[in-house]
């Protein structure tokens, strides 16, 4: 290891939803792609201004669900059918109403643990360590300020021309943060 210190971005603080919202757009327009925005609350519009699309979620969701109807209707015909028959009153040895409870059970079970691993997936958790967590005043998000990021892997970004353009935005306390 040579011991060279690798950046991960610059950070500026803003005091309100409205200022963080302004300079999410004016950091959307200069063509800048790779930043991302801190908030102790939801912002009204600020999803709109990053350009967030749906949530993928529901596909997992969905595919985790179906999967589980499907093998779970599969396997209680598999076991009728072929692995334990058992003629129970001249019943058929699979009835699709019969199997279709636990099915949707299962449909139901499988849909809630595709939504929990896609949110896991997509959120690139479990994460046990962030470079923002190294600054003191970036516990603040939690509280009452607003923070900004542009990451130095973002094709724009120029440690100079970035800090400048995040002062003239508004943004206060801007700070290097180290990867």
């Amino acid at each position: 290891m040579n011991g060279t210190v690798k950046p991960y971005g610059l950070m500026a603080e803003f005091d309100s939803p409205a200022a963080i919202l302004q300079a999410a757009e004016k950091v959307r327009d200069a063509g800048y792609r790779r930043w991302d925005v801190f908030t102790p609350f939801p912002v009204h519009g600020l999803d709109r201004v990053m350009g967030f699309k749906n949530s993928l979620v529901g596909w997992f969701a969905l595919v985790f669900g179906g999967g589980a109807f499907v093998a779970t209707m599969g396997l209680i015909w598999f076991t009728n059918t072929f692995d334990y028959p058992l003629i129970v009153g001249g019943k058929p040895m699979f009835s699709p109403p019969a199997a279709f409870v636990p099915s949707y059970i299962m449909m139901v079970l499988g849909g809630a643990v595709g939504a929990f691993v896609g949110m896991l997936v997509l959120n690139g958790l479990p994460r046990l360590y962030h470079p923002l967590l190294q600054k003191a005043r970036f516990a603040l998000a939690s509280r009452d300020k607003f923070f900004l990021v542009i990451g130095a892997n973002d094709p724009k970004y120029s440690e100079t021309e970035t800090r400048r353009r995040l002062e003239a935005i508004g943004g206060t306390h801007i700070e290097g943060v180290e990867a």
